[in-house]
C-alpha cells in the first residue's frame, strides 16, 4: 500500500529509455535489448525508487493484465509485461493505420502458450483453437489494496491530467512506500470529472477516486456531517504504477518435458472440455512443481490434444435415425458412447486413429519450431490419455490394426490345415494357393514402387514417448478381447515394447467403472496383488514407488477366483484401498473438513473394528492393519500380511512375492478412496475427477522428473 509517484534523477531518464524503445522496433529479438537499455531502478529498503520530479511512466512501471472467463484481471509476469509494453510503444502515438497490425509481431507470453496482439488488445492460444479471445489491458493506475487496474480509458485520462498538472514538480524528499499518510483536513488541490466518477488530488502522491452515483453522494454527505473526511469515508486511493516493476529476470524456465493430454469420449458433447481439463491439470501441476520440484531443472508443460472436433465420420446419419422420445438422453449417448462404436467400426476406426496421430504430430512440430532448442537439449515427451484416448494412443504407438489380426487368423487356419491329413488333390490346391499368394505379394510390392500406396500404413509418431500415463483406461479390456494373454516374463514388453515407450503407467480410481487393470495381462497372478497406492500430495516422506513391495489382495482365495469375494475373514491383510484417515483426494471428489476427518479417525478402535470391517473395500480389513503416522495413515502397500493356508503362489512368510516372479516395473497405480466417500456416487464422478487431483499431479511429476531427481540426489523426495 502507499503512494507510488514517479521521479526523474536526471541520469538515464527519457533519453536512455527512448534509445531502448527504438531498438525494439525490429521485432521480438529487440525486446531484450530495449529492456537492457532502460535506466536501472532500485528500491531503497525494498520500496520504490526515488526521483525528484514527476515524469512519464517507464516501461517497467506499467503492468499488462489479461482476463479469462470474465473473472478478475490477472497480471502478466514481468518478462511478458515488459515485452508487451515495448511492442505497444513501438506502435507510436495515435491510432494504428491499416496494415500496421501486420508490421507488429505478436508477443509470445505465458510460457509460450499464448500470443498477444497489441494492436487489438487481445490474446489467443498458440497450440489450440479457442472461440473467445482473451482481452488484455494496459494498467497505469491501480486500486489500493487489490492492485487491480482501472479501466484503460479512465486510466489514460487520469494519467494525462496528472502529467499536465504535475509534470516536473518537485516532490518531498522522504518517501516510504509502506506508509499511507492520512489526508484528513486536506483540501483537494486538483480535480478531474469522469463519466461516472471524479478524481481528487490532495497532493501529488495522494490521489482518490470517488463515485458520482446518487447513493454515494448521499453517503458522502452524511459521513462528512458526522466529522469524517471525504477521502476516508468514501474515497478509493489510487496508485500510479504497479506495485512491482517488470524485469526480464522475472521469466518462466525453459520447457524440458512436454506432456500431450489426450481426451476420451464425450468431447463432441462438450467441445473445448479437454482445454479446460488440461488447464486444471496444468494449474495443479504448477502448485506441486513450485512446492516440491522448484530446485530441479525440469520444467513440464501440458498441451491439450483435441482430435474429435475435426472428424466428420457419418455426418448426421446417426442423428437422423435417433427417435425423438427422451431426446436429451439419446443425444448425450450419441455424443459420448457412440465414439466407442465408431472406434470398433472398420469403416471409421482409421479416421479416429489418423485424427489423433495427425494432431499429435502437428503439435510436436509446432512446438519444436517455436522452441528449436528443445530437441537439441534432449527434451522429452510424455502422453497422458483418458478413457478411450488410451486405446487410440496405444494403437498409434504400436501400429495395431484389425487387418493384421485378420491376417494372423488366416495364417493360423493355414497352419491348422497343413497339420491335418489331406488328399493329393487338396495338397495340390494348397500349393497352388501358396504360389498365387506369393505372386500377389510380388505384384503389390511392384505397384507400391510405381505409385503411392493406397493401403493405409500404420501411423507413425514423430517422437519417442518417454511415459505413457493412462487414466481411467479400458485398454486392458480391448487387449484381452484382441487375444492378449498373460505370459511369464514380467516385462512391459509383453503389451508395450520399451523401444516404443519407456514406461507405461495405469492410473485409476478404485470405483471408476471404465477403468481396468493391466498387470494381470502380463503376469496372471497379479490379479491377486494389490495395485500400488498413489501417495497423497501432502504425505510427509513418502516411500518411493520403486521401493514398494507387492502385497496380496486376499491371500485366502485363489488368484483367479471370482467367487467367495464376500467371504468374511478375521485375518488381517493388505488391501487395494485400506481404510485410512482421509485428507484430500486431490481436491476433486471428496472434500472433508479436518475436524470430521479426525473425528472419524478416532473411531478406529472399538466401533471402528465393526464399522470398517463391514464397509471397507475388502471384508478382510481390520483396524489392526492400519498404520497411522504423523500426517495420517500411510500404510497399506508395505504392511505385512498373515496368511491362512498356503496360497498357490510363490511367496515368503511375510505375504510378499518372491523377487523372481515380480514385474520389472509396477504398472497399476490406484488412487486412495475417501473415508466417508459414497461408492455409488463416486462411481458416477470418479471417471472425470482425475484432472484437478493434486495427488495425480504429484504422481506425474514424480515420474517425469525422476532422472533429474537422481542427478541431484533427490530420489527420495527430501523436499517433501
Amino acid at each position: 500500500s502507499g503512494a507510488s509517484p514517479r521521479y526523474s534523477t536526471g541520469t538515464g531518464g527519457e533519453g536512455s529509455e527512448g534509445a531502448g524503445l527504438a531498438s525494439s522496433e525490429s521485432g521480438g529479438s529487440g525486446f531484450s535489448l530495449a529492456a537492457a537499455a532502460l535506466p536501472e531502478r532500485r528500491r531503497p529498503g525494498g520500496g520504490r525508487p526515488r526521483y525528484e520530479v514527476v515524469r512519464e511512466l517507464g516501461a517497467e512501471e506499467v503492468r499488462w493484465f489479461y482476463r479469462e472467463d470474465r473473472k478478475t484481471w490477472k497480471p502478466f509476469i514481468g518478462y511478458d509485461s515488459l515485452r508487451i509494453e515495448l511492442a505497444y510503444r513501438a506502435l507510436g502515438p495515435g491510432e494504428p493505420r491499416e496494415g500496421e497490425a501486420a508490421a507488429v509481431e505478436p508477443v509470445c507470453v505465458r510460457s509460450g502458450l499464448y500470443e498477444v496482439d497489441v494492436v487489438n488488445a487481445e490474446s489467443y492460444p498458440v497450440y489450440w483453437n479457442q472461440t473467445e479471445k482473451i482481452p488484455v489491458m494496459r494498467g497505469q493506475w491501480f486500486i489500493d489494496g487489490t492492485w487491480q487496474p482501472l479501466e484503460e480509458e479512465e486510466s489514460n485520462l487520469i494519467e494525462q491530467e496528472h502529467l499536465n498538472r504535475f509534470r516536473g514538480q518537485q516532490l518531498q524528499e522522504s518517501f516510504d512506500m509502506e506508509v499511507s499518510k492520512p489526508v484528513d483536513g486536506k483540501e483537494a488541490i486538483h480535480s478531474l470529472k469522469l463519466s461516472r466518477n471524479h478524481v481528487d488530488w490532495h497532493s501529488v502522491d495522494e490521489v482518490y477516486l470517488y463515485s458520482d452515483a446518487t447513493t454515494s453522494k448521499i453517503a458522502r454527505t452524511v459521513t462528512q456531517k458526522l466529522g469524517f473526511s471525504k477521502a476516508s469515508s468514501s474515497g478509493t486511493r489510487l496508485h500510479r504504477g504497479y506495485v512491482e516493476e517488470a524485469t526480464l529476470e522475472d521469466k518462466p524456465p525453459q520447457t524440458s518435458h512436454i506432456v500431450f493430454v489426450v481426451h476420451g469420449i464425450g468431447q463432441k458433447m462438450d467441445q473445448g472440455r479437454i482445454i479446460k481439463n488440461t488447464a486444471m491439470m496444468r494449474d495443479t501441476a504448477r502448485k506441486i512443481e513450485e512446492k516440491y520440484f522448484s530446485n530441479l531443472a525440469t520444467h513440464v508443460e501440458f498441451l491439450p490434444v483435441e482430435w474429435r472436433s475435426k472428424l466428420t465420420l457419418d455426418g448426421d446419419t446417426v442423428d437422423s435415425i435417433t427417435p425423438d422420445k427422451v431426446r436429451g438422453l439419446r443425444d448425450m449417448l450419441n455424443s459420448s458412447a457412440m465414439d466407442i462404436m465408431y472406434y470398433t467400426s472398420p469403416l471409421y476406426r482409421d479416421e479416429l486413429v489418423k485424427g489423433l496421430q495427425q494432431e499429435l504430430n502437428r503439435l510436436y512440430t509446432l512446438f519444436c519450431s517455436r522452441n528449436p532448442e528443445f530437441e537439441e537439449k534432449g527434451g522429452k515427451v510424455s502422453i497422458v490419455s483418458h478413457s478411450l484416448g488410451c486405446v487410440i494412443t496405444y494403437d498409434i504407438m504400436t501400429g495395431w490394426n484389425p487387418v493384421r489380426l485378420y491376417e494372423q487368423l488366416l495364417q493360423k487356419e493355414e497352419e491348422e490345415l497343413e497339420d491335418r491329413w489331406m488328399s493329393y488333390e487338396e495338397q495340390r490346391l494348397l500349393e497352388e494357393l501358396y504360389i498365387t499368394k506369393q505372386r500377389l505379394r510380388e505384384i503389390e510390392e511392384r505397384l507400391h514402387g510405381l505409385k503411392a500406396s493406397t493401403i493405409s500404413k500404420p501411423p507413425v509418431l514423430k517422437f519417442k514417448v518417454e511415459n505413457f500415463f493412462c487414466m481411467g483406461s479400458p485398454l486392458a479390456v480391448f487387449l484381452a478381447l484382441r487375444g492378449i494373454r498373460p505370459g511369464n516374463s514380467g516385462s512391459q514388453d509383453h503389451i508395450l515394447p520399451r523401444t516404443i515407450c519407456n514406461r507405461l503407467l495405469n492410473i485409476f480410481h478404485p470405483t471408476d467403472p471404465v477403468a481396468y487393470r493391466l498387470e494381470p495381462l502380463i503376469l496372471k497372478h497379479y490379479s491377486n496383488i494389490s495395485p500400488v497406492q498413489i501417495h497423497w500430495y501432502n504425505t510427509a516422506n513418502p516411500l518411493p514407488y520403486e521401493h514398494m513391495k507387492p502385497s496380496f489382495l486376499n491371500p485366502t482365495k485363489e488368484p483367479t477366483s471370482v467367487t467367495d469375494s464376500e467371504s468374511v475373514s478375521t485375518v488381517p491383510s493388505p488391501t487395494t484401498s485400506p481404510v485410512m484417515v482421509r485428507r484430500h483426494y486431490g481436491e476433486s471428489i471428496t472434500n472433508i473438513g479436518k475436524a470430521s476427518i479426525l473425528g472419524a479417525a478416532s473411531i478406529g478402535k472399538g466401533l471402528g473394528g465393526m464399522l470398517f470391517s463391514r464397509f471397507g473395500r475388502s471384508s478382510t480389513t481390520t483396524p489392526q492393519t492400519l498404520e497411522t503416522g504423523k500426517d495420517g495413515a500411510e500404510g497399506g502397500d508395505d504392511k505385512k500380511a498373515t496368511t491362512v493356508g498356503t496360497p498357490p503362489l510363490p511367496h515368503s512368510s511375510s505375504g510378499f512375492l518372491e523377487p523372481t516372479v515380480e514385474l520389472e516395473h509396477r504398472i497399476d497405480f490406484e488412487l486412495r478412496e475417501g473415508l466417508v466417500e459414497s461408492r455409488y456416487w463416486s462411481a458416477v464422478t470418479s471417471h472425470t475427477a482425475y484432472w484437478s487431483s493434486l495427488d495425480i499431479a504429484l504422481f506425474l511429476l514424480t515420474f517425469m522428473c525422476k532422472h533429474d531427481q537422481e542427478d541431484t540426489d533427490k530420489s527420495n523426495l527430501d523436499t517433501i
